[in-house]
């Protein structure tokens, strides 16, 4: 009986091809401002080769190092081991009772969901497989090439299991043959844990230099003595407390979409006022997504919110939000050339997924989208997005959100302002009472153990 003697520096080389090409996908994201997501996974399964393959179906060893790119694909980087292999004792002559079998991989994954709990993908990939003994035409090593899917189930940002199957074909020219490779494993995500943060005591000292001491950061501001812009928004802590009187744990004080550093250096708008011209527009939608100008209150767009309380997981609009609608559904008759931009938020708890938020919202946008369609406003006129809780009017309680957040924006550009006034008091006396007094939960009744990205409630 003839035992594995693996062709080591084979195996090296393609090792080193994975894991350089991993490491290149990963410098190249680094480079875009993206921080890396690596996860490590290591479980068993079943090699399992065609009926006329020269060895039996037997147990492996799966290990994969992994590189997420972005919400939809992963990189991964996959060592399969069978150490022990029966030979098939259907086919004559064979030099060996046992033997063993390598495969090392690179696969791309598609995810479907990624970072919600559920975790489908698709994957397919290239690599080799090594032998311990020679198979046909006296061959020890040869490419493969593989593609399958699988799925995850993520417990929490750290921890998930998974299921895999991927078929594979090997040997290509005159004797091709193809076998299967199915697994389940463990995983762990690489710096999903909050780090410990060093703490400073000195009353005196200021080693960050931002014209507070460290005493006054750890103890009174809660600023990292170490960094002197904390919320990374352009102002030093000690500016932003000291001069400007904005939250230094808060990159946008005021909530316009515009950073403290921004107003301040660069739209020269009030970091504490979120629509400083007083047009009724914030003054980051003013600058990101109208194109007029924050300074100037006569150029502003005309906003109608509607702060509607959606079903858990629905996006069914309640008749008691009608009359709201039917006065920007009149607003847009009266003004045939006026077109309309219609944006759904939602608030944010410790266990919102963003992905899953902006997809909900955007659905919720365009329900009443539909209704003014049925009310003879063309499609063509409006526009319905989905910002998920990227873009929170009021603070976001961690446990219990904020309702205030979950709403409906309504901008109108092009109609004649003569209006607004009388517009806006009939739409807010159509909205008395629409909405409960008493706050929704659609957190009620999961598990507290649900990870930070990863929903399935809504907001």
């Amino acid at each position: 009986m003839k035992r594995m003697s693996m062709d080591v520096s084979g195996a090296a080389r393609a090792a080193l091809v994975c894991v350089g090409m991993l490491a290149t996908a990963a410098a190249v994201r680094a480079e875009e401002g993206v921080e890396p997501k690596w996860y490590l996974s290591a479980g068993g399964g079943l090699f399992h080769f065609e009926g006329d393959a020269w060895v039996k179906p037997g147990a492996q060893v799966a290990v994969r190092l992994g590189y997420d790119l972005n919400e939809r694909w992963s990189l991964e980087g996959a060592l399969n081991a069978a150490p022990s292999l029966d030979a098939n004792e259907n086919i004559a002559d064979l030099g060996f009772d046992k033997t063993s079998a390598y495969g090392l991989a690179l696969d791309g994954l598609f995810h479907f969901t990624r970072w919600e709990r559920l975790d489908p993908y698709l994957a397919a990939g290239f690599g080799l497989v090594m032998y311990g003994e020679e198979m046909a035409g006296g061959n020890k090593q040869e490419t493969m090439f593989r593609g399958g899917g699988g799925v995850m189930y993520h417990f929490n940002d750290e921890w998930a299991i998974r299921a895999d199957y991927r078929g594979v074909l090997v040997g290509f020219g005159e004797s091709p043959s193809s076998s299967s490779i199915m697994d389940a494993g463990l995983m762990w995500f690489w710096g999903a844990n909050v780090p410990v943060k060093l703490v400073a005591k000195s009353a005196t000292l200021d080693s960050d230099g931002d014209g507070l001491t460290d005493r006054e950061e750890e103890e009174t501001y809660h600023t990292d003595p170490y960094d002197p812009d904390t919320d990374r928004d352009g102002l030093t802590d000690g500016q932003e407390v000291k001069v400007y009187r904005t939250n230094p744990l808060d990159k946008d004080t005021d909530r316009d979409l515009l950073t403290d550093g921004q107003e301040v250096l660069e739209t020269l708008t009030d970091p504490l006022e979120r629509d400083t011209d007083k047009g009724g527009v914030c003054d980051g939608h003013e600058v990101l997504e109208d194109g007029t100008d924050p300074l100037n209150g006569k150029d502003d767009l005309v906003l109608f919110e509607l702060y509607i309380n959606f079903d858990y997981n629905k996006a069914i609009l309640k008749p008691q939000y009608f009359r709201q609608i039917d006065v920007i559904a009149k607003v847009l008759r009266r003004n045939p050339q006026a077109t309309a931009t219609l944006e759904g938020h939602a608030d944010k708890l410790k266990t919102s997924g963003a992905f899953y938020n902006r997809r909900l919202s955007k659905q919720r946008a365009e329900s009443v989208e539909k209704y003014l369609e049925g009310k003879g406003i063309k499609g063509n006129r409006m526009d319905a997005v989905g910002f998920g809780f990227d873009r929170p009017k009021y603070p976001n309680d961690p446990v219990n959100g904020n309702p205030l957040n979950r709403r409906v924006d309504v901008y109108i550009r092009g109609m004649d302002k003569s209006t607004v006034g009388a517009d806006m008091t009939e739409f807010k006396a159509a909205g008395a009472g629409a909405i409960s007094d008493e706050p929704e939960s659609e957190s009620a009744g999961t598990p507290a153990s649900k990870p930070k990205r990863i929903p399935p409630q809504d907001k």
